[in-house]
């Protein structure tokens, strides 16, 4: 999976650095941008969103869900945001309301719902959660489209492939299934339950399939999550991130953290260029971590203050925004190499 020279020298990762940071007051749970870039929304353990003007920081608050925000997704025209909690609750918003307040609610599942996702066109809505079950919904109205039934674990991330046709849903298990959205039919799986541990003497299974990213050219998955965990309760694990072939779906590529960083990677983004970064947070601190496509340990790793909990990258592809359990939002940069 080469990246070549020209497009690698896009930017430098090593000069990576926080240059914002904004305080709430309680500890915050995750964090998407939304499509302009002008805002950054964020949930806490108040069950609330924020919405975090960029790059003033100026914050709004939403309040509506019963408890924690566990994801957050928008519609294309960039007026509407939708929420999923584990209150089994799916709200839509206003996305620049000043006083912002639930313009339809919906109990979408009987469970946790732990993620959302848009289609690219804008029309239809996933949502994933411990009910086993994806569900499609009509973005427009926010009726049920159908249900594709198949996992036998919760369901951690859902993200639609960018032509519009498949749909990618990731559980506890470590199993990835591809489904034709048309016609709700499974088409493939992939296996990555080297992302799920089972541990007997505590009798908890523990990982999953965290979070997913399509790298730019669309010939690989990555599916984040965490591996050796001896000890689950006791928060002793290692991120890790699974690398496939999009065509064939077998693994090319581990992406480990170098040192015991006793964390998960709880999210991971494709830069344009290909390299992949991921945010790890546990008992270890917080990490951003930097890989090539062909190499196994990050080539870079920039120390957080705190214990990272999300991350999200920013439309422009240089500013990456971190969650933390200290109540504190931080967004870093990485430094753009002037053009030869």
């Amino acid at each position: 999976m080469p990246v070549s020279e020209d497009a690698s020298s896009l930017r430098d990762c090593r000069q990576t650095h926080v240059v914002i940071e904004w305080k709430h007051d309680r500890p915050l749970v995750t964090c998407r941008f939304n499509p302009s870039g002008n805002a950054l929304f964020t949930s806490a353990e108040d069950n609330n969103v924020q919405r975090w003007e960029f790059p003033s920081g100026k914050k709004v608050d939403y309040a509506g869900h019963d408890s924690w925000v566990r994801d957050i997704a928008f519609l294309p025209d960039n007026e509407t945001v939708v929420t999923v909690a584990s209150d089994d609750k799916m709200i839509f918003w206003s996305a620049t309301a000043e006083k912002p307040a639930p313009m339809k609610t919906i109990e979408a599942h009987k469970g946790w719902i732990r993620t959302i996702a848009v289609s690219p066109d804008g029309k239809l809505i996933a949502t994933g959660g411990n009910d086993n079950l994806v569900k499609l919904w009509n973005a427009a109205d926010a009726t049920h489209v159908r249900d594709l039934a198949g996992h036998d674990s919760d369901i951690y991330s859902v993200l639609f492939h960018p032509d519009g046709k498949s749909l990618l849903s990731g559980d506890l298990s470590g199993i990835v299934r591809q489904w034709d959205i048309a016609n709700g039919t499974e088409t493939c799986t992939f296996d990555a339950k080297e992302l799920h541990t089972y541990n007997g003497g505590q009798q908890v299974h523990y990982g999953g399939v965290r979070n997913m990213a399509l790298s730019p050219d669309g010939k690989h998955l990555a599916c984040c999550g965490l591996h050796k965990a001896t000890n689950p309760l006791g928060a002793v694990n290692e991120p890790l991130v699974l690398v496939f072939d999009w065509e064939d779906q077998k693994k090319v590529q581990s992406h480990i953290g170098d040192g015991a960083l006793k964390g998960i990677a709880w999210r991971v983004h494709y830069l344009s260029d290909g390299t992949l970064v991921g945010a790890s947070g546990g008992s270890g601190g917080g990490f951003l971590l930097f890989w090539k496509a062909d190499q196994d340990k990050e080539f870079h790793k920039l120390k957080l203050p705190d214990t990272a909990r999300g991350l999200d990258l920013h439309p422009d592809d240089l500013h990456l925004a971190t969650v933390h359990y200290d109540k504190t939002v931080r967004i870093s940069k990485m430094a753009a190499k002037a053009a030869s």
